[in-house]
Order: structure tokens, then sequence, then C-alpha cells
């Protein structure tokens, strides 16, 4: 997928009750709520991070609330020191776990170094850590997991095709690759985001092709 190219134009505006600064305050306010009789936290960046994590373990047959693991959605990369500091110093016997996307994977390994959990210089020092990184995003490995023709599928089976096909038209898109298209066509509407975060997960555990930094993730927490 070109992803220099697919991020243009500019994002639009959020829409729906789905949207913006106050619904990622109200997920991560609940997460937290949670936290204090955890015994894993995952640190996520978004709330579609957190859908798509959640899917994949029911999917899985997993209870994460029974076993006392929450996934917190941190509202944007830059918070991952702020929120390894709340949750306490290494040793305190909370396991610690997180998914970041590739380009904030720098500022997740500053802020564990800083945090003093770990000093991962490389992917698989940070793996080792339990923190795992998207290519280059969630949206981008889902895309990739059920494919141009699978996503498609969806769209036509959620009423969303034709508004897929109208996106296509326009201009700024017409004749660009077609992962880029559908990924900004997911990216583009928050509330279509979340919804399809988990509709993808469960397509890609259908496929047996979820993609390896959820798989991973999961399987280690």
């Amino acid at each position: 997928m070109d992803v220099t190219s697919r991020r243009e134009p500019a994002r639009t505006g959020l829409d729906g009750p789905l949207g913006g600064n106050a619904a990622s305050m109200q997920a991560t306010a609940r997460a937290l709520a949670q936290v204090e009789s955890a015994v894993a936290v995952v640190l996520v960046e978004g709330i579609s991070d957190q859908i798509a994590l959640e899917t994949l373990a029911a999917a899985r047959g997993r209870d994460l609330a029974a076993e006392r693991t929450v996934i917190v959605p941190i509202g944007g990369a830059h918070a991952i020191g702020r929120f390894l500091t709340r949750l306490g110093p290494p040793g305190t016997g909370l396991r610690l776990a997180g998914l970041c996307d590739l380009r904030e994977e720098e500022i997740f390994r500053r802020g564990l170094t800083e945090a003093g959990v770990g000093t991962p210089r490389t992917r698989a020092e940070l793996a080792q850590l339990g923190f795992f990184v998207c290519v280059a995003d969630l949206e981008d490995e889902l895309i990739r997991a059920v494919g141009s023709a699978g996503v498609e599928a969806l769209f036509e089976a959620q009423g969303d095709l034709r508004q897929f096909r109208g996106f296509q038209s326009q201009p700024a898109w017409r004749g660009r690759d077609p992962d880029a298209q559908l990924w900004r066509f997911l990216r583009s509407s928050s509330r279509r985001n979340l919804r399809y975060a988990r509709l993808l997960v469960e397509a890609a555990v259908a496929r047996d092709t979820v993609p390896q930094p959820l798989d991973v993730l999961l399987a280690n927490i």
C-alpha cells in the first residue's frame, strides 16, 4: 500500500456520537476504572485498537474481564509515558503490554525507557516486553488480512459499498491504489472506523488471517 499518498488529502472531521475527544476520554475512563483490580493492562493508542483486541479475544473464547485483563485506549501514542508512570513502577506484579502504529514505534520505545520498563532498541526487544507494532497501522493490517475483495464484500453486506464507490470516483481518489482507497474510506468516519474494527477482525478470524501483532499480543497476555 502507498503509505504516504493514502494520507492525502487531509483527514475529514469526525462524525457522530462515537467520534472526537469526548468518546476517547470516556473509553479511557471506563478502562482505568477497572485497572485497580487488573493483573494485566494492555495500552493501545485508540478505541479502534481496543475494539479489535476485545473482538479477537471473544473470538478466541477468552473472557478478559474474568482474566482481569484490561485494554486501555490512551488517546494517542504521546501519552504512553504518562500511562506507564500512572500504572506504577516495574516489579509491582502488574503485567503490561501494548500495541502501536509503525510511525509511533519510537515514541513507545522512548516511553518504555523513560518509565523504567526496559530499554528496547529493536522491534524484537519491544516484543519481549509485550509491546507490538502494526505495519503501518491497525487498518492497514486488517485490510491486508482480509484482502481488498473481502473488505468490499463487507461493505456490500453492511450497505456501504455504494458510498465507497462514490468515494472512489472523487477526483482526489480516482485511480488510486485500491488498498489506499479502502484505508481512507475507513478512516474518514470515526463511526465507520470503529464499526469495521470489529467486523474486519471477525472476517480475519474466519479466514485464519489475523494480523500477527494482534494475534501474538493476545497470546502473550
